[in-house]
C-alpha cells in the first residue's frame, strides 16, 4: 500500500507521439544499440557467462546431502546464504555508496563471484561453504547494480524498453541455462569438478572481457554518464 502512494505522487512523463508504425527494424533496434554500445556489450557479457558457468546453486542439494552432509536443514541455509549477502549488499549501496571506476569494480566483483564460487566447490566445512555463498550473493548484487544503472544511464529514451528487455532475455536465458550446464557437467565429472571449473570459467570470462572491451574499466562514475548519441528511428511508410 506505501508503494502505492508512493507512485500516485510521481510526475507522469508522457512518451513523444512519433508518426507513422514502427517496423521491422523497431524490433530489433535493442539489439543494435547494444551491439554498438561496447562497455554495455562487456557488461551483459560478463554476466551472461558468470550466470552460465556460475550455476552452483542448482547443485546445492548434492552438496548437501553427499558433500557436506547437513540434510535439509543445512540445504535451507544454503540456499538462504547468497540471498542474505544479496540483502546486506543491496542496504550498503543504498546509502549512497558511489565508485569512482564502477567499470573496472564490475571486472572485479565478476572474478570475486568466480573465487568465491572456487571456494564454495572445494568447501568440506559448512561455515566456510556459507561464507562462500554469502560472497557470492554480495558480488552478484554489486554486479547486478552497476549493470542496470549503466544500461539506464547511456541508453537513448527512445530505445530504454527494448533494450532492458533484451537485457532481461539474456539474464533469463542464462539462468536457465546456467543450471543446465551446472547438472550437466556435475553428471558427466561429478558436483565438485563441475562447480569449481565453473568458478574457472567466470574468471576466464572476467580476463576475456577485460581484454576485448578495455573501455569497461576505465569508465567514471555512473552518475556522470549520458546516453549515447542515438538517431531517432525513421518512421516506417504507410
Amino acid at each position: 500500500m506505501t508503494f502505492v502512494l508512493l507512485l500516485a505522487g510521481l510526475t507522469a512523463i508522457r512518451p513523444l507521439r512519433r508518426a507513422g508504425r514502427g517496423g521491422a527494424r523497431d524490433l530489433f533496434a535493442g539489439l543494435g544499440f547494444i551491439r554498438r554500445s561496447p562497455v554495455f556489450l562487456a557488461a551483459i557479457t560478463l554476466d551472461l557467462f558468470a550466470v552460465l558457468f556460475g550455476g552452483a546453486v542448482a547443485l546445492l542439494p548434492i552438496f548437501a546431502k553427499d558433500v557436506l552432509e547437513v540434510g535439509p536443514t543445512g540445504l535451507g541455509m544454503l540456499r538462504a546464504a547468497p540471498a542474505l549477502g544479496a540483502l546486506v549488499t543491496a542496504l550498503i549501496v543504498a546509502r549512497g555508496v558511489t565508485w569512482a571506476r564502477p567499470g573496472l569494480l564490475l571486472l572485479l566483483v565478476v572474478a570475486g563471484f568466480g573465487l568465491a564460487t572456487i571456494g564454495f566447490g572445494l568447501s568440506r566445512n559448512i561455515v566456510l561453504s556459507l561464507a562462500c555463498l554469502f560472497l557470492t550473493g554480495a558480488f552478484d548484487s554489486i554486479s547486478m547494480v552497476i549493470r542496470d544503472t549503466l544500461a539506464q544511464m547511456i541508453t537513448p529514451d527512445h530505445l530504454r524498453g527494448r533494450v532492458a528487455a533484451v537485457e532481461h532475455t539474456f539474464v533469463g536465458f542464462s539462468n536457465e541455462l546456467g543450471a543446465f550446464e551446472s547438472g550437466a557437467t556435475a553428471a558427466l565429472f561429478g558436483p565438485i569438478v563441475s562447480v569449481v571449473g565453473g568458478g574457472i570459467g567466470t574468471i576466464v570470462v572476467v580476463l576475456v572481457v577485460a581484454l576485448a572491451w578495455p573501455a569497461l574499466a576505465r569508465i567514471g562514475p555512473l552518475h556522470t554518464l549520458a546516453p549515447a548519441e542515438e538517431p531517432e528511428p525513421v518512421p516506417a511508410r504507410s
